[in-house]
């Protein structure tokens, strides 16, 4: 039987002095090993809800289980340390090398440094970069994408069973961001672990999430698969997402 990885229940957050709340009474459970991407427009909550799961914001209520732990009852800092986290600007150590950032989290665990050495080049392979090539330069000779790589490869580090990528791909080029996608698909189709992906472009999240939660002004509008949430839109909001996609391809088939 499928273990649930993440479990929502009835979780809301205010942030202080606002009239709304930014993730308002949301329950669903996530089973492991699932990709499941998280769609909205800006301010829908897509980001809080991500955020709340590694505790760097704080649900103002309702509860949340990581392979049924309440996470309120775990230290932040354990915590962070089994998921892996991934975000847009990408976040590197500039004055680190990019075999050095890779094993940033390793080293303050205390792993011995062989074991260290191979996982990073198992890492760097596993990302589509050469250890060789790659292991000894810094972030600022790298491109966007090979930088995303190597936030990717530093994210898997300690083996998480959980990763969060809040819009990793957001400040790529168009080729390279579908070049990308392809390899998030092929690195989480081998590894079998639960990766949770924000995203506000609707082809990525349809692309990429075996389910797609919708959300909209802090509420989960629909979470289903790609083909039941085309099949049947759940309200108005779900349907004008679809019908703008829909829109974007007649585009492109007129300039044929």
């Amino acid at each position: 039987m499928t273990q649930i990885a993440i479990e929502f229940n009835n979780v809301s957050k205010r942030f202080n002095h606002a009239k709304y709340n930014a993730v308002d009474d949301v329950s669903l459970n996530i089973k492991e090993g699932e990709f499941i991407t998280i769609l909205g427009s800006s301010g829908s909550g897509k980001t809080t809800l991500l955020k709340m799961i590694n505790k760097l914001y704080e649900p103002s209520h309702g509860i949340i289980k990581l392979f049924d732990e309440d996470i309120s009852t775990v230290d932040s800092v354990i915590l962070r340390r089994r998921i892996g986290y991934v975000i847009q600007h990408v976040g590197l150590f500039p004055h680190m090398t990019i075999a050095q950032n890779v094993a940033s989290v390793p080293k303050l665990l205390n792993w011995d440094k062989q074991t260290i050495n191979i996982r990073v080049m198992e890492l760097l392979k596993l990302v589509g970069l050469n250890p060789v090539e790659f292991m000894d330069r810094y972030p600022s000779q790298l491109s966007g994408g090979q930088q995303q790589r190597v936030g990717l490869a530093r994210a898997l580090a300690v083996d998480p069973k959980i990763m969060l990528l809040d819009e990793p791909l957001g400040a790529v080029d168009a080729i390279t961001r579908l070049n990308l996608q392809d390899e998030l698909l092929r690195i989480h189709g081998g590894l079998q672990k639960t990766f949770l992906l924000v995203t506000h472009d609707i082809n990525e999240a349809f692309k990429l999430g075996n389910r797609v939660v919708i959300m909209n002004n802090g509420r989960v509008s629909q979470f289903d698969t790609p083909r039941n949430i085309v099949a049947s839109p759940a309200d108005n909001f779900v349907n004008s997402l679809i019908e703008s996609s829909r829109s974007q391809e007649k585009f492109w088939e007129g300039l044929r």
